[in-house]
């Protein structure tokens, strides 16, 4: 396979997961994503005005029936634009990389970036832009299939998290965050662990999310650790409350339980709303 071309500020991000980690045929990807969606079990739909989701983003095999339970919590919500949060897998980097493309493309829609978010959070010197980490990484892409099918072709402010801290994310967020914003904490919980043993640590993690105790989280919890830690620490300034809508691991949708990868949902609701 050949390298793909180098990608600059300003240029479309085409997809570089179709046809790998999701169906590249229009249709089959949006009857899948459709489906999940749908499945989602009625009892763990919140009751409150959503604010943000966490959403595992591996291939969609594995954990498209738990993120199916994150966006079936927003579906058709009044939403203007998406916030999307995760760990950059494949690029070193120091700080905040926003990808700062012209548009997001998947073969279900076309995602405009607000440019000028990022304009102004660079300016303030809360974000960098570092496309190469960007041009590969699968955490945030995997998701707008999900969000297409929930919201159509919203505007979307993509996120990486490189070498940072949970209060300089939390920082970053405070100051883009709008009220008709919804915000996706992308992460996977713990990696290749036997079945139970993840699944006892996985269960563990989602109640300390839930509880509002994230601040003992790392990496070897959930890979987008930060996002998490940063979503708590706004939610106890602007009165969140959590809602688990699910958990599985690969050892539920793929079959092999010797080392699996977990997976969980959580919507974030205005107290009250």
């Amino acid at each position: 396979m050949s390298p793909s071309p180098r990608l600059h500020r300003g240029q479309p991000r085409p997809s570089a997961l179709a046809g790998r980690w999701y169906p590249a045929d229009p249709d089959a990807l949006a009857d899948t994503v459709r489906a999940w969606i749908a499945e989602a079990p009625a009892a763990a739909t919140p009751t409150g005005r959503v604010v943000a989701v966490l959403s595992p983003h591996a291939g969609h095999v594995y954990s498209g029936p738990i993120a199916g339970r994150a966006f079936a919590a927003v579906s058709g919500g009044p939403y203007r634009r998406a916030v999307l949060v995760g760990p950059a897998h494949r690029v070193a980097f120091h700080g905040i990389s926003a990808g700062d493309f012209a548009s997001y493309e998947v073969p279900t829609g076309t995602f405009p970036v607000d440019r000028g978010a990022i304009a102004e959070l660079e300016r303030a010197e809360l974000v960098t832009c570092v496309p190469d980490a960007h041009a590969e990484e699968h955490c945030l892409e995997i998701l707008l299939p999900f969000i297409a099918e929930v919201l159509g072709e919203v505007p979307i402010l993509p996120l990486l998290c490189g070498r940072t801290r949970a209060a300089d994310v939390a920082r970053a967020l405070e100051a883009s965050l709008r009220e008709d914003d919804l915000l996706v904490i992308s992460s996977d919980l713990s990696h290749y662990e036997p079945y139970d043993v993840a699944r006892e640590r996985d269960v563990a993690t989602l109640a300390a999310v839930v509880a509002g105790r994230g601040e003992a989280l790392g990496g070897y919890d959930a890979c987008g650790y930060l996002g998490i830690q940063a979503a708590l620490t706004l939610g106890a300034r602007r009165g969140w409350r959590r809602t688990l809508l699910g958990y599985q691991s690969s050892g539920d949708t793929a079959g092999d339980k010797d080392a699996v990868v977990g997976y969980g949902a959580v919507a974030f609701e205005l107290a009250g709303g």
